[in-house]
């Protein structure tokens, strides 16, 4: 019974996984640069996306008319990773409920 349910879970998961959407990694950051004296002005709001690429951070700016789109295929990677996570539980779950693991011997008493 709970094998059927482990089953049914895992493949609604995998139906999210038909059609991800775009997915990008990293993160958006809104950035102001304050002015240091009364002479000068703030500059901004503008965004920044940072991800690593071959173990460097790599920043790129966007603009107002990018952010919502990549902001939107980010958040699409994290959903997607989360549920190949949970997947990847399930999986377990019922591969240990469906298999036969090796048995256990007995300990040996040791005299003393």
């Amino acid at each position: 019974m709970q094998i059927i349910r482990l089953r049914a879970r895992y493949s609604a998961l995998a139906a999210r996984l038909k059609e991800p959407g775009l997915i990008l990694q990293g993160t958006i950051t809104k950035r102001i640069i304050a002015p240091l004296d009364d002479k000068k002005r703030a500059y901004g709001p503008y965004y920044q996306w940072t991800r690593k690429i071959c173990a460097r951070t790599v920043t790129v700016n966007l603009s107002h008319s990018q952010v919502k789109e990549y902001q939107a295929a980010i958040d699409n990677n994290k959903r997607l990773k989360k549920t190949i996570k949970d997947m990847r539980d399930l999986s377990l779950k019922i591969c240990d409920a469906t298999t036969a693991g090796v048995k256990k011997r007995k300990t040996r008493k040791i005299a003393g």
